[in-house]
């Protein structure tokens, strides 16, 4: 089974307070139709890069692919309120280099300001595991009266940062992950379209990359 888990993307999109809302026109030019796009670096379903937090050289064409594709492990954190400490992940994500956290805002369509987050001491754990990529539900990685302590310890350490994704269809295990963003050249983020694979699809997927 191959699931989609990108947000699509919509005038009724979950913005983030301070971001460019996606706006849409489309003219019929008689033998053909173009639209015209606006929207954020960070519209929708994306994937953060280090220039986001830090204003340095590493933008979102440079972070390397083995980072969004492979082996990621989904981890259901459906029932837990509050920040994501260390202790709800510590022995849930040993082994792996990626993951994926599905909290309760997979089903919201609205921003909501209580949505969970990773905490400092929960990001210092992904860290310490040596996690190179990290993904959720929520429209950010980090509390939404955070500092940015998070996003840059995670980007600083050159972690890929995926966030907005739809995890209410995905259950809690392992599959085979593609995350790409747009190819944009020296920008800080970019809307992405990620896939999942169960482990029965995983060579239909995309052969024998792990």
């Amino acid at each position: 089974m191959i699931i989609d888990v990108t947000r699509s993307l919509t005038r009724n999109n979950v913005v983030y307070p301070g971001d460019i809302p996606p706006r849409f026109s489309q003219e019929d030019c008689g033998q053909y139709l173009l639209s015209e796009l606006t929207l954020s670096t960070h519209s929708g379903t994306h994937i953060d890069a280090p220039a986001h937090y830090l204003k340095d050289s590493r933008s979102i064409d440079t972070i390397p692919f083995e980072l969004l594709m492979g082996r990621c492990r989904v981890i259901d954190l459906s029932n837990t309120s509050g920040p994501i400490e260390s202790r709800h992940l510590e022995e849930r994500i040993k082994g792996e280099k990626k993951i994926l956290l599905k909290t309760r805002f997979s089903t919201k369509t609205d921003f909501d300001p209580d949505y969970s987050a990773l905490s400092i001491s929960g990001a210092e754990t992904v860290l310490q595991a040596g996690i190179h990529c990290v993904g959720i539900d929520s429209p950010s990685i980090e509390a939404y009266r955070g500092d940015g302590a998070v996003h840059r310890l995670l980007l600083g350490s050159g972690t890929a940062v995926i966030e907005l994704l739809d995890l209410s269809a995905v259950r809690e295990g392992i599959y085979w992950m593609i995350a790409l963003p747009l190819r944009l050249d020296g920008l800080d983020g970019s809307p992405a379209r990620v896939l999942l694979a169960t482990e029965d699809d995983r060579e239909a997927f995309y052969g024998n990359y792990s």
